[in-house]
């Protein structure tokens, strides 16, 4: 990593906790009044998750790099509409930047979801081997056709797990009927089908009540959501299913990013990809520390075999039915990281 890391010895529960004054602070800008471009970055995320933690510090450096000239202010937790209606607002121009799960832009941008092809990718380097390689830019192409920047590398949102309220998730048998909240992405929809569950699609910000209401049985996220989200209340069996990798795309709104001067674009660039190797190497740590956490939070974590997953999605039509979607090329990208397939 080429940024050290500033807080390496910070504890876990402070960072989850006390971060989250951490971007609320940053967005206030000591020279606001003089700057030539005001804009909004929103995210679905809680204030304390590494996403807006490490945005809220990419900000405030942006600010002072560019002399105030840039003021970027931050909006964590859906403060500005759902998933969906960010989606709208980054592509009207209501708002500039955007963080966004891949799983979710996969409903604009269908490209963008082959990163989340169920059991792909066995680790985060394969990940990032692809996602930084030839395939992250050919989802950059398929971004700007639709008017929109892919303004840095994907940030990660980490592997997705299952929890549940009313079963154990031990094999891909324990999923049939199973009632499941999955995001508005036809991606994570189509795993679950093929795997004979009961997919539901509800819009994140709905996602706690759904759950505490037994709209749902059980829901998917990586452990980071699971902890600062206090998923952990409403759900007591989590499965190391690992069943896709989610990123984060920043996007910004092309109008918005053309009328910025060369200048300041670089700055943009330079300080969230800087910040986003910091949120990557937040998230691989966390994904390890937070199995703790949530353990003594009263969690029961159970290990999975994944492969015999694997193996009932190759039994069905899955993976073959998203290589024709995404095309022979991509879908080549992709299994030089992840293996054979389909």
């Amino acid at each position: 990593m080429d940024h050290k890391d500033s807080r390496p010895n910070l504890p876990r529960r402070a960072m989850l906790t006390t971060a989250a004054a951490l971007p609320l602070v940053a967005v206030l800008s000591r020279r606001g009044d003089a700057a030539e471009f005001t804009y909004k970055f929103a995210t679905g995320q809680d204030p304390s998750h590494p996403v807006n933690v490490r945005a809220g510090e990419a900000l405030a450096r942006i600010r002072d790099a560019s002399g105030g000239r840039l003021d970027l202010k931050l909006f964590p937790a859906n403060q500005l509409g759902s998933d969906t209606d960010l989606i709208s607002q980054v592509r009207n121009g209501g708002v500039e930047f955007l963080n966004i799960a891949t799983s979710i832009l996969n409903t604009l941008v269908p490209a963008v979801g082959i990163v989340s092809i169920g059991f792909a990718f066995p680790d985060d380097e394969a990940v990032w081997q692809a996602v930084d390689g030839d395939l992250g830019q050919y989802i950059a192409g398929q971004i700007a056709k639709l008017g929109l920047v892919s303004v840095t590398n994907l940030w990660a949102n980490g592997f997705r797990q299952v929890t549940s309220s009313t079963r154990d998730i031990l094999a891909p048998a324990d999923l049939r009927g199973f009632k499941l909240r999955v995001p508005p992405a036809p991606i994570l929809t189509s795993l679950f089908q093929a795997l004979g569950a009961s997919p539901t699609p509800i819009n994140f910000n709905e996602l706690y009540s759904a759950l505490q209401t037994k709209v749902v049985e059980g829901q998917e996220n990586p452990l980071a959501i699971i902890a600062t989200t206090k998923l952990y209340e409403v759900q007591k069996s989590l499965s190391t299913t690992g069943h896709v990798w989610d990123g984060y795309q920043i996007l910004g709104n092309r109008r918005a990013w053309e009328k910025l001067p060369p200048d300041l674009r670089e700055i943009v660039q330079r300080e969230l990809a800087r910040s986003g190797k910091d949120q990557r190497a937040d998230i691989a740590r966390l994904s390890v520390s937070l199995r703790q956490d949530l353990t003594a939070k009263g969690m029961v974590f159970h290990d999975v075999d994944r492969a015999p997953f694997r193996d009932a999605l190759r039994a069905t039509s899955y993976y073959k039915d998203w290589q024709a979607k995404f095309g022979d090329q991509p879908w080549a990208m992709l299994e030089k990281s992840s293996g054979r397939l389909a």
